[in-house]
């Protein structure tokens, strides 16, 4: 089956239990699963614009394990943007991630145009807290990629960190907006809703 063109890929790498997949399960599906499965390799779908025209965000949730380089190797190829997460009462989560960067670059060449975020997530465990929000900020000043924390239980920062990640796209005109028109209206709506004032 051929590749389709207007697919913007996406790539979740991170260590095994840092909630990758409750992430993305929260951004696609709107939900939280409490228990944990382990992932080899899921993509999930999502409808975006593109360059004014409609278009798939695929996001390719990986394996948190070592066990699967080629795949490893196949997912950076192929991809476009990538999200690098780990758990904020993991320091442990936050060194794992560092063979990954290192590979996109090598497999990627120059990176600086490739949107990259680095995401520490499970912030509502804050009385577990490992790495402080500073860290994971120097981390992505050295490898000059965005960050942001993040809850896939909480859904806090999660619609954000995908548009966030898609704004950084400049190759290209990505958006979780569909309907531009359509956006314009709500936030119409949304301003008359602010100036009606219970008395």
């Amino acid at each position: 089956m051929p590749e389709q063109s207007n697919d913007y890929r996406v790539v979740v790498f991170g260590a095994g239990g840092v909630g990758k997949s409750s992430l993305v399960i929260r951004f696609v599906k709107g939900t939280f699963l409490e228990s944990y499965i382990p992932t080899i390799e899921d993509t999930y779908r999502q409808v975006i614009s593109c360059d004014k025209s409609i278009c798939t965000l695929q996001i390719t949730d990986t394996t948190g394990s070592h066990q699967f380089p080629a795949m490893q190797r196949l997912s950076i190829s192929k991809g476009h943007a990538f999200i690098l997460v780990y758990s904020i009462t993991s320091r442990q989560s936050l060194e794992e991630l560092k063979p990954i960067f290192e590979q996109i670059c090598q497999i990627k060449g120059d990176v600086e145009n490739i949107p990259i975020m680095l995401v520490g997530n499970k912030c509502d465990e804050s009385q577990n807290r490992e790495v402080e929000m500073s860290d994971g900020e120097a981390m992505s000043k050295k490898w000059k990629c965005a960050f942001m924390e993040t809850s896939a239980k909480t859904n806090h920062n999660v619609k954000e960190l995908f548009q966030e990640l898609l704004n950084l796209e400049k190759r290209r005109s990505v958006s979780l907006q569909i309907d531009g028109k359509k956006s314009k209206q709500r936030q119409q709506a949304e301003k008359l809703k602010s100036k009606c004032v219970l008395m």
